[in-house]
């Protein structure tokens, strides 16, 4: 297949067979291939989120006594927007019976902080999945019943109109965990996802819809499929229509400017790097979808040394902190505006313990220490949209609650 951006590349050569006006035509659309342009940057005209959107991922949904607190974090560390999920199985335990005490009380708390919410849909009830009793024994499974879900996406979106910023559909259907132990399907994710688009754009036609980010992962069998495979097959049915932003996962395996051609040099897999996402935007090119926003909806560093599936690529805390700044830095210079919402892996659970290997990825510990990460993260500068709040010393008064911290817009 032919990128647009190699098609340009090619306009010189065919130049003096045009007649005049196509001549200044093709001169024109050759000069917006800029170098220092190569996804197609320019094409972003309205992006749904100021680039870079400052987010967090947050675990707000059991424990309210510790729910006030991360926020105030949230806000300490300049960022505006949290990501957080809200159970299917916990909002609609029974067909018809629902519960929004939770998704009240964190709607309520974001809104008193003045923070955007990003709100992630998924985890299918027993009763609603494809299987009942697999639902317990996997991270997520479809649900057997698209009304059901589209109902669930149409009724959050109702409850909650002009509250919720954005929804991100799914997480990771690229793997079989996330899948309900199934093979990873994309043509039914993109039922799935057609279903809670329509509903939600029906009940909150504002709110900014996101695709599932998805695992980078090397595998194409019954576990998991290449994110790349994954995302092209989501194009070849036709996904684009039902969303605003692409999302992406982009875990960090070593430094920041580590790229996909550096792994696949060193012999790794391209998907073995922060930038992995490079190669995604490169499919939206290829698919004429330039002008579509990026999405990170997920990012960081894991320091766990303990489970071997992550152990192999863990990070000391004070390279997770450094690593973290960088990729900031990395995204402001070459990933603006095309990546807008930036979100970082974890404000923890409460409940997490070191055996958790989300704990691992956290800015606190599980005792509820701030790890090197967090005050690196609170003092670094930050750039969102028109906005740029400046680099802050360990000593600045935001930090003792002398002064209110400055978040982005």
């Amino acid at each position: 297949m032919t990128t647009k951006t190699t098609q340009r590349r090619t306009t010189h050569r065919v130049a003096l067979a045009l007649t005049p006006l196509a001549l200044v035509a093709a001169v024109a659309v050759a000069l917006l291939a800029r170098p220092d342009d190569p996804f197609d940057g320019h094409a972003i005209t309205d992006p749904p989120f100021p680039p870079l959107t400052y987010a967090l991922h947050t675990s707000l949904w059991w424990d309210e006594n510790e729910a006030g607190k991360h926020l105030d974090w949230v806000r300490m560390l300049g960022y505006n927007t949290v990501k957080q999920k809200f159970p299917w199985t916990d909002m609609e335990p029974e067909p018809g019976t629902w519960d929004f005490s939770a998704a009240d009380r964190i709607v309520q708390q974001v809104a008193d902080r003045d923070l955007h919410l990003v709100v992630r849909l998924g985890q299918t009830p027993d009763w609603a999945a494809v299987e009942p009793g697999t639902a317990t024994a996997v991270i997520d499974t479809p649900p057997a019943d698209l009304d059901a879900w589209a109902n669930y996406c149409g009724t959050v979106a109702a409850r909650y109109r002009g509250q919720i910023r954005a929804y991100q559909i799914w997480n990771e259907p690229n793997l079989a965990r996330e899948w309900g132990a199934l093979p990873p399907d994309p043509v039914s994710y993109v039922e799935l996802l057609a279903a809670c688009s329509q509903a939600i754009r029906t009940a909150d036609p504002a709110a900014v819809l996101i695709s599932s980010g998805l695992s980078p992962t090397g595998n194409t069998d019954a576990l998991a499929l290449r994110d790349d495979l994954y995302l092209q097959a989501m194009y070849d049915a036709d996904f684009q229509q039902y969303i605003d932003v692409v999302g992406a996962h982009a875990p960090g395996f070593g430094p920041p400017s580590y790229g996909p051609d550096d792994a696949e040099h060193d012999g790794s897999g391209r998907w073995f790097s922060f930038r992995r996402i490079e190669d995604l935007r490169k499919i939206m090119l290829a698919n004429d979808d330039a002008a579509r926003q990026m999405a990170i909806l997920e990012f960081g560093w894991t320091t766990d040394t303990r489970n071997p599936d992550y152990a192999w690529f863990a990070v000391s805390e004070a390279q997770q902190a450094e690593y973290i700044v960088a990729a900031y830095e990395y995204a402001l210079r070459h990933w603006t505006p095309w990546v807008g919402l930036t979100t970082l892996i974890y404000l923890p659970d409460p409940n997490w313990t070191e055996a958790d290997e989300q704990s691992w990825w956290a800015l606190v510990d599980p005792d509820g220490k701030l790890r090197p990460a967090f005050f690196a993260i609170a003092g670094m500068s930050k750039t969102c949209g028109d906005t740029i709040l400046p680099e802050r010393p360990p000593d600045h008064p935001e930090f003792s609650g002398d002064e209110p911290p400055r978040t982005c817009p």
